[in-house]
């Protein structure tokens, strides 16, 4: 079956050595876009040979965000599938298998160098201004040396004997043809001392073992990618297509890292970052799907998706993009979900009983969602969007009481305003506003003398919904409460201002 033709088998295969960064969480999303495209499988595979920084909290960690993202997987550890273990560590007799038949081909060979010797080779390589590889000591040895040391229990490694000559292609789907010379990759190691594989050879091995057509990976993998081609071909094995993935840069395109912000996916969650937001965020990082619309749903973003489109550059990550995106997802819930989702929250902290069924108050909450909600750029936001609904107002923006409660008539206006509110009737947003224009006419003031300080006296700050919503939402008695209290704070000089 020819390359084209084959189905399309990717996979995503992190260590359980800490949490899901925002790189591997973007070469996750690639390869599952790369996946359903083309109606093909994306597989799981947990590469934990690395037994003393694995994790199972790690583990579960991974598998819960890739979840939160909303990326699910064909076949994986917890899923099963015809190609498993979906663990490297469960699959230690496979690898054990591969490398005995390397063994009887003469493919491979004992190592016996130490540490210091080794050490010694690359510092020697430094000084006379070579690159630094093996020098294949242990190549040459005779087969009975090599028997007597095995048998009197040498520590020891298999090395990969590699021919010096020639270069090795990788064709890379979004970088094109990347040439190696052979003379740079030397005989390196596939077996560590402790009987392990290396990550190379396991990886290798899987790969083919579970038929994965293309490997979509970190552009930090690229160097090691002759290594893996030569690999294949010892085993006598396909190799398969590859493409590497730009890295992401802070914004002074220095390495990204915790000093510019969260890099975990859990961190993001934590922030109130929606999982749509950030996964559609991931894809603007290094593809562009086009400048008319960067918004798109999970569907769009698997028809528009090539992989050879990719940018071959480096991408810079914007924080101020992926607000914005989750702004403009947050802002497109509906304000029942947003109720479901807040819940928790709201009992926490009083605003709701854990057991609230009075419909009235429930339509209200649910109204007063509706217009915060349009504001919001997240939780964090429609918290405190909706806080003056629930608590007094203790103090008041500073640049507002600056501006709006400095006119002398101020006070005055507002107690004004709270007995003409004692009269509307009923207490609706169309009567209410009403009634105030009439009073701004009768008091010869412009709009704003009378708005923007009612608002200010009403919420504490200068911005939000419209203000006779706010107020058919606090409820007449509530309302003149807080412009009388305004009010006498203004003539007492007593106004507390937010820090």
């Amino acid at each position: 079956m020819d390359k084209e033709d084959k189905q399309v088998r990717v996979r995503f295969a992190p260590s359980p050595t800490g949490a899901l960064h925002i790189g591997g969480a973007r070469t996750a999303y690639f390869n599952w876009l790369f996946a359903r495209q083309h109606k093909g499988v994306f597989v799981l595979r947990i590469d934990d040979t690395d037994r003393a920084r694995s994790t199972e909290a790690s583990y579960q960690q991974i598998l819960d965000s890739l979840r939160w993202l909303g990326l699910d997987w064909d076949e994986g550890p917890d899923v099963g599938g015809a190609y498993g273990p979906y663990r490297q560590s469960e699959r230690m007799p496979i690898y054990t298998e591969q490398l005995e038949k390397l063994k009887q081909q003469n493919r491979v060979y004992p190592c016996f160098c130490t540490p210091e010797e080794l050490q010694r080779e690359r510092e020697l390589a430094q000084r006379e201004g070579r690159a630094p590889r093996y020098s294949g000591k242990c190549r040459h040895l005779s087969a009975d040396e090599v028997a007597s040391r095995l048998a009197a229990g040498e520590s020891h490694v298999y090395r990969l004997r590699v021919e010096p000559e020639g270069e090795t292609v990788v064709h890379d789907i979004i970088r094109g043809d990347v040439v190696f010379q052979n003379a740079e990759i030397d005989d390196f190691i596939i077996w560590k001392a402790d009987g392990t594989p290396t990550y190379h050879f396991a990886s290798c091995i899987d790969d083919a073992l579970m038929e994965i057509s293309h490997i979509v990976r970190a552009e930090e993998h690229l160097s090691n990618t002759p290594r893996h081609v030569v690999l294949f071909e010892a085993l006598g094995f396909a190799v398969p297509q590859f493409a590497h993935v730009p890295m992401i840069l802070a914004p002074d395109r220095s390495k990204l890292s915790k000093r510019h912000g969260a890099t975990s996916v859990s961190e993001y969650r934590e922030q109130g970052i929606l999982p749509q937001a950030l996964i559609n965020y991931l894809l603007l990082l290094g593809f562009s799907p086009g400048e008319d619309n960067e918004v798109l749903s999970r569907e769009q973003a698997i028809e528009s998706f090539r992989l050879d489109q990719v940018a071959k550059h480096a991408a810079v990550y914007d924080v101020k993009k992926l607000e914005w995106l989750n702004a403009q997802y947050y802002r497109a819930q509906s304000p029942d979900l947003v109720l479901e989702q807040e819940w928790a929250g709201f009992v926490e902290r009083g605003w709701v009983a854990p057991d609230e069924t009075n419909r009235e108050r429930l339509a209200w909450l649910r109204t007063a969602i509706e217009f915060v909600l349009s504001r919001s750029r997240n939780a964090a936001d429609l918290v405190e969007g909706l806080r003056y609904y629930f608590q007094p107002v203790d103090a008041y923006d500073p640049t507002g009481v600056k501006k709006q409660f400095a006119d002398p008539d101020v006070s005055d206006r507002l107690r004004r305003i709270a007995k003409r509110l004692l009269e509307v009737s009923p207490f609706t947003t169309a009567v209410v506003e009403r009634e105030f224009r009439s009073l701004i006419e009768e008091m010869g003031v412009k709009g704003g003398k009378l708005i923007h300080p009612t608002r200010l006296a009403l919420t504490g700050v200068t911005v939000g919904p419209g203000l006779f919503d706010i107020m058919v939402l606090l409820g007449r008695d509530e309302c003149v409460s807080r412009l009388e209290m305004a009010a006498n704070r203004i003539e007492t000089g007593n106004v507390t201002l937010t820090q």
